[in-house]
């Protein structure tokens, strides 16, 4: 039996089988960014740059997926209508009976003829009965079909041959007019009969189409996809972006003269915290700048006097000896003065610090007798150790002693010799007070809220000895917030003014050990 005897038996199509696909939904996504100066591309458009990238990429892998899935049906499909196809001849060979004899077939014609008959095809699908012997009629079935196949097995010889000449039982024929998978049944040749075969052809060009036609359409609606989420996430990233924008524009107009700027707050996400946290950096700046031109004015000020002194002095020195002293007297008083301001100017340029103070367990008996003993030197008084706490707390013995001492130097310089000046500590309400009380004129009320601040004396002085900048009070405030407390003035019973260290007994936030 050869190749070039086979004959076409018969040809017939079936209507194909309804193929189940699904279209991935697209997808949306948001930007964002900010918009800097210059020539580089914006945050924003950078975001959503990577964004559509993401999304792009993502789109096509799922479109690009859906297809090989449909195609992958449509070869499980084509394998199973294969199998079947052929199942059901091997089935009608194997326990058939001719109709007309009502006996088994043993001519492979009337099994063909008989077995097309009662076949309906795909249109995509061809039933061949093929018989090896030439000269002979064919078996044929013609079928009516609403589509007509596009260059058929049946009228492509060289293709019949190679399918009927092939020992495999499935294969594929790649022409250039299609390709068609294939699935044949071959029944022997016997005595006075010929070798014959069943074929079943499959052109599967129709179903693949309708997959790639899925994934085109996939492409297109991700394409769509891609146009919405651009002009959606542009809108939403501007939208949400806006008090990032706020703090550049904002930031931008600052100034050293203009610091009253401020960021509208609304809801509470993170760009909400961020407008928080930039308006309490512009209000610690706005306080620093304050503090910081008070300062220098105050400064100037202060240093302004002294400096006017040596020079007017020097200016109108005289050749003789006294006078020439007196002069040195003078200048050497009023720079010693403005040494100390200096000094002082540091200390409070230092108390800003966090390691302005080294906290450690401390003895306030033993600290408050120390002070105690250190002040008495300072002027003749009559000092008196009040009170004395019995227990322990974390301070810097060093900066609680000079604080005490700048308190006493300051009752010392407001009370006449032989006045009671009472230093003593405490604890009260969880807290713990160092305090030095004076029995000379006190405060005004006036001055009770000025009188911490850098350069302040108060209108009414308490003595005609005090001297100075104006700066112990500050210094001695400086170092209780620094110890996270304060500085009270109160009333002394009898007359006078009580200065009041109040400490926390435990260890105090933002101190740090040395």
């Amino acid at each position: 039996m050869t190749a070039e005897t086979a004959e076409a038996v018969g040809t017939a199509t079936k209507t194909p089988r309804t193929t189940t696909t699904t279209t991935a939904p697209a997808t949306t996504g948001e930007s964002t960014g900010s918009e800097p100066r210059g020539r580089w591309i914006t945050a924003r458009v950078r975001i959503l740059l990577w964004l559509l990238v993401v999304m792009t990429v993502a789109l096509t892998a799922v479109a690009a997926t859906t297809r090989s899935v449909l195609l992958r049906d449509v070869d499980h499909r084509i394998d199973g209508l294969l199998a079947q196809e052929t199942a059901e001849f091997t089935n009608l060979a194997r326990e058939g009976v001719d109709p007309h004899t009502g006996e088994r077939f043993t001519d492979p014609d009337p099994l063909l003829r008989l077995f097309l008959s009662r076949q309906y095809a795909d249109p995509d699908e061809e039933l061949l009965g093929l018989v090896g012997r030439s000269g002979e009629a064919p078996a044929k079935k013609e079928q009516s079909r609403e589509a007509r196949i596009d260059h058929p097995l049946a009228e492509d010889p060289a293709a019949l041959r190679t399918v009927f000449a092939s020992p495999d039982a499935t294969g594929t024929v790649h022409r250039d007019r299609g390709e068609i998978r294939w699935a044949k049944v071959e029944i022997g040749a016997r005595a006075g009969h010929p070798a014959a075969a069943f074929v079943v052809a499959f052109h599967p060009a129709g179903e693949q189409a309708k997959a790639n036609d899925v994934f085109t359409m996939l492409l297109a609606i991700s394409g769509v996809a891609l146009l919405m989420t651009t002009g959606i996430g542009w809108a939403v990233a501007g939208r949400i972006l806006r008090p990032v924008r706020l703090v550049r524009t904002t930031a931008a107009q600052l100034t050293e003269q203009d610091l009253t700027r401020r960021i509208p707050v609304q809801g509470r996400d993170d760009i909400a915290a961020l407008a928080e946290t930039f308006n309490g950096m512009l209000d610690r700046l706005e306080r620093a700048f304050a503090a910081q031109r008070e300062f220098v004015d105050d400064a100037g000020h202060e240093l302004r006097t002294p400096i006017t002194i040596v020079r007017g002095h020097l200016e109108l020195m005289g050749d003789g000896p006294g006078e020439r002293e007196e002069t040195v007297r003078i200048v050497t008083e009023e720079l010693d003065r403005m040494s100390r301001i200096v000094e002082d100017l540091l200390l409070l340029a230092k108390a800003e610090r966090p390691d302005f103070v080294a906290p450690e367990p401390v003895q306030l008996a033993e600290l408050t007798a120390d002070v105690f003993v250190k002040a008495r030197a300072l002027g003749d008084r009559a000092w008196r150790l009040a009170e004395v706490a019995d227990a322990e707390a974390p301070l810097d013995p060093q900066r609680i002693t000079q604080a005490m001492v700048q308190l006493a130097q300051n009752a010392v310089q407001h009370t006449a010799p032989g006045q009671r000046i009472s230093i003593g500590s405490r604890l009260r309400a969880g807290r713990v007070e160092l305090y030095v009380a004076d029995s000379g004129p006190g405060v005004q009320p006036q001055d009770a809220g000025v009188i911490f601040e850098r350069f302040r004396r108060g209108t009414a002085r308490r003595g005609s000895r005090a001297t100075g900048a104006g700066l112990g009070l500050a210094i001695v405030r400086a170092i209780a917030e620094s110890h996270g407390g304060g500085v009270e003035l109160r009333p002394t019973e009898g007359g006078g003014a009580t200065f009041v260290l109040v400490l926390p007994e435990g260890e105090p936030e933002g101190a740090e050990r040395q």
